[in-house]
């Protein structure tokens, strides 16, 4: 087992983001397998241009409201809600409204 305590992790800065400070909790370097775990906040306005990864992704929404675009369909997250992208499909998000969003991020290397 391996215990990572709030307030601890590594801070990261993802290519394409913008308005938003991220932290990774868990990784393959540190204590995982194949999983790479992190915690996301978002300010009004905040989000990402569209970009693919060769991982899987969920996108687990904690705080706040964020609109997730693939190629040709849109979601809105809120709280509780969790989207799956596949390996290699592009996305883009941006939070909504005038409150911060938070989302768990969770990719995990595919063989």
């Amino acid at each position: 087992m391996k215990l990572v305590k709030a307030g601890e992790g590594t801070p990261y800065e993802a290519k394409g983001h913008t308005n938003y400070w991220a932290m990774n909790k868990m990784t393959p370097e540190t204590c995982t397998k194949r999983l790479t775990i992190g915690l996301s906040h978002f300010l009004p306005g905040g989000g990402c241009s569209v970009s693919s990864n060769p991982r899987e992704r969920v996108y687990y929404c904690v705080y706040g409201s964020i609109l997730v675009k693939g190629k040709s369909e849109e979601y809105v997250l809120n709280p509780g809600d969790a989207i799956y992208i596949a390996p290699g499909e592009e996305r883009s998000f941006q939070t909504r409204g005038t409150d911060p969003a938070s989302i768990l991020v969770i990719m995990s290397t595919v063989d």
